[in-house]
């Protein structure tokens, strides 16, 4: 049976194999940057992890090249670890298992990682390749992309040397990005003194089976929300069961949709059998409201053990009124590109529970202002809650530059080898390309990368032909960059 590293070209699906070896969740990057450091070590390569915690690698130009005007090529190092309900993978200590299926390369229960470790894989691929003529070539390969940019926000300034930046982690073979969504990340919390449980027994509710995807490219799709779907159902068990809400988790990812919610309740005992029955209604409602979009809703109740402590009346109804009010979604597109997303927001994660509850949301938006109109608009949901709502992690959006030199070169010779045009535009997904323009504002930028579908969950796939285009594109436009 053919593995991942038969494919070709062989130098980059080899390089994204061994990084499928190493364990490298958002905030576990330990292995991976001693594994990037020792593969450039081994190949000979310039090498050092700066103070962010960033791999930077250099390689000079081949002979007659020098003048060219240097390439960065940019990914991020850190992969976003979501698992099947039945999957035992540990992303701490587990490799990535990869098969192939059909034109697609997929993982066994699991995130594929191909989100970026694609992207590094191809800067790999080219600092090594010994048939390519090129000027300066850079590799920026950063921290924790997935989890908040840490790593291009905390890159030093005067660290890189070239003229070009181009980031490889745009999912659409024959799209070239040239401006994306800025973010922030809005995190409610609130201490509360838990309540004894009353007599009566105990139900845990469980949400699972959603598609869940990508806050930023499939924002817009539509896709159910694990907690805006939970939350119709809690409000009616606490209306007409009852029910009183002792733990709610849902959601693992700050850019990633929901695709499972989890409460415990206690009811009367004379209203289980009610409570059950109002599952089953909303699963049919869920069904029917996503049919075409949700194929594998799963909604049920099991009998549980009787938890010590529930929520105060007081705190959970405003918690579930505020949950209930806090939009998700889109909120609108970009007026001159109608279809492209503007402003969006991710309900992402909900933990509730011994005294403490935290919300967190990440809002984006490709306008400043109606970024900060959608993070106040969720602050002061939560803030009538009686939470208290912290903003962070806020960057910038990337505005296009229509006259980019590089993107003139990217299109012409896509034209020129496929025969077709390429596609230009702005993402709702966030990319470092934002955070890093802010130091380094010279740069002339353009996002692009193979096909790949659903990244941020467990159906994640990489498109092969796509690979094979891609990189058989980049290298004949690392060879033709333009002179200083």
């Amino acid at each position: 049976m053919a593995t991942i590293q038969d494919l070709e070209p062989k130098n980059l699906w080899t390089n994204f194999y061994s990084l499928t070896q190493v364990p490298r969740p958002s905030g576990h990057l330990a292995k991976i940057q001693a594994f990037l450091l020792r593969f450039a070590a081994d190949n000979g390569i310039e090498a050092f992890q700066d103070p962010a915690g960033n791999i930077v690698m250099r390689v000079p130009a081949t002979p007659g090249m020098e003048n060219r005007k240097g390439v960065i090529l940019q990914g991020h190092m850190d992969m976003v670890p979501q698992k099947t309900p039945e999957s035992t993978h540990n992303f701490e200590t587990d490799p990535i298992e990869t098969y192939i299926d059909g034109d697609w390369v997929k993982a066994r229960g699991t995130t594929l990682g191909s989100d970026d470790g694609l992207g590094v894989a191809t800067a790999m691929a080219l600092m090594t390749d010994k048939d390519l003529r090129h000027g300066p070539i850079e590799a920026l390969i950063t921290r924790d992309e997935e989890t908040g940019m840490y790593g291009a926000n905390e890159l030093p300034a005067g660290e890189l040397h070239g003229d070009i930046l181009l980031n490889l982690d745009s999912e659409t073979w024959g799209k070239f990005v040239i401006g994306s969504a800025g973010g922030i990340d809005i995190t409610a919390t609130l201490g509360y003194v838990e309540d004894d449980a009353e007599d009566g027994a105990a139900v845990r509710v469980t949400l699972k089976g959603l598609r869940g995807g990508h806050s930023g490219l499939e924002i817009h799709e539509g896709r159910a929300n694990a907690n805006k779907l939970m939350v119709r159902f809690v409000r009616q068990a606490i209306a007409s069961c009852g029910a009183r809400l002792a733990t709610w988790e849902g959601g693992s990812m700050r850019n990633a949709i929901p695709f499972k919610a989890e409460v415990l309740l206690t009811v009367p005992a004379d209203n289980v059998a009610a409570l059950k029955a109002l599952v089953d209604k909303w699963k049919a409602t869920f069904v029917d409201e996503y049919e075409g979009i949700e194929s594998g809703i799963e909604f049920f109740a099991e009998d549980a053990d009787m938890p010590a402590h529930v929520l105060p009346r007081e705190i959970q109804d405003n918690l579930v009124d505020a949950i209930y009010a806090c939009h998700n979604g889109v909120v609108r597109m970009i007026p001159h590109f109608p279809s492209v997303v503007e402003t969006s927001s991710n309900l992402a994660i909900i933990n509730i529970g011994g005294g403490k509850a935290s919300i967190q949301i990440l809002a984006r938006s490709s306008k400043e202002s109606m970024k900060d109109f959608v993070a106040m608009s969720l602050s002061s949901c939560f803030a009538m809650a009686g939470m208290k709502v912290e903003l962070s992690g806020s960057y910038g959006g990337w505005d296009p530059n229509a006259d980019s030199e590089i993107l003139s070169l990217l299109k012409s010779e896509y034209k020129e080898m496929f025969g077709r045009d390429a596609l230009v535009q702005v993402d709702h997904a966030g990319l470092e390309c934002s955070v890093i323009l802010g130091k380094y504002p010279n740069l002339d930028v353009v996002s692009l990368g193979p096909t790949l579908c659903s990244p941020h969950t467990t159906s994640e796939r990489c498109n092969i032909p796509s690979v094979a285009e891609f990189y058989k594109f980049i290298r004949k436009v690392i060879e033709d960059i333009p002179a200083k």
